[in-house]
């Protein structure tokens, strides 16, 4: 499930590019560049190309029935955000402060009681953001990560994913798919000097600070949380959603304790197991760079 840069897992297909160590379009066996496992994933009846495969129209309907399966996202009433200045392309990149008041003007925090919310925000204090610095996993910080999942597992939508991918036969049971989430998202790998020193949920969710910089930090909720401390400050938007519903989605520039985020963005007002389930899905589906 963790493509590496010498797996055709996912990639069959793709474009030659001279970066890759080895390749998975259709001409690399007569240019004798493929990778070494490219029959068994490309070929007539590898499993890239078998009927366990997700096609691209699969993921539309159902990351759209995820989307309807959403239950415990924002209400209309629930957020209230400023968007501000409008950055252009010459803009995202000069650290400027267009924007002199916070992105949100109001967020119901009675969606933070609910079970799904109230795990998730438990889990956002449990890393160090610079790279390089080995993460300790306390047992109090695991017991965190297993009621997180005890907790979107109970949703009807990651319910939706688990039947979907048991009937791509990825997983025999939800203890398997619970498993593999476990590691998938809170496994610990390195971004730099061979330290363990982030994971996917770190990345994603909590954010990084990686060479001055904000890397990862994609999620409405952490950002809210923070702004209200007065730890992240917001700066312009280069793009916003043209939904007038939650969740939506809002491009952003910000600043996180004096570290700069370039362009990052959000689904603004869906609930934590959305993200999970659609990132999850993604991650399975489409391994690597595809």
């Amino acid at each position: 499930l963790y493509t590496a840069p010498d797996s055709c897992e996912g990639r069959c297909g793709e474009p030659f590019s001279e970066e890759d160590e080895c390749h998975c379009h259709p001409e690399c066996e007569t240019q004798h560049n493929c990778c070494d496992d490219h029959e068994r994933h490309c070929g007539p009846d590898g499993f890239s190309s078998s009927r366990d495969s997700i096609t691209d129209q699969e993921l539309l309907e159902l990351s759209e029935q995820l989307y309807g399966a959403d239950r415990n996202k924002a209400r209309p009433g629930d957020i209230a955000i400023n968007p501000q200045h409008l950055a252009g392309p010459d803009e995202t990149g000069d650290k400027q402060d267009r924007s002199p008041q916070p992105l949100y003007k109001y967020v119901n925090e009675e969606l933070f009681s609910k079970p799904t919310y109230a795990s998730f925000i438990k889990l956002l204090d449990n890393y160090q953001r610079a790279t390089g610095r080995e993460e300790e996993v306390t047992a109090e910080e695991l017991r965190e990560q297993e009621r997180f999942l005890e907790e979107v597992m109970r949703t009807e939508l990651m319910k939706k994913l688990f039947v979907f991918l048991q009937g791509k036969n990825r997983y025999s049971s939800e203890r398997e798919f619970v498993q593999d989430l476990q590691e998938m998202w809170f496994g610990l790998y390195s971004r730099g000097d061979g330290e363990r020193d982030s994971s996917g949920f770190e990345h994603v969710f909590s954010g990084e600070v990686k060479k001055g910089k904000v890397s990862g930090f994609h999620n409405w909720i952490r950002f809210y949380l923070l702004e209200k401390q007065g730890v992240v400050n917001y700066f312009s938007h280069n793009f916003d959603g043209p939904w007038d519903t939650y969740p939506d989605v809002l491009g952003l520039q910000f600043s996180w304790d004096g570290f700069y985020k370039e362009v990052g963005s959000a689904f603004i007002g869906c609930s934590p197991e959305f993200e999970f389930g659609l990132y999850s899905l993604c991650f399975l589906a489409r391994p690597g760079r595809a």
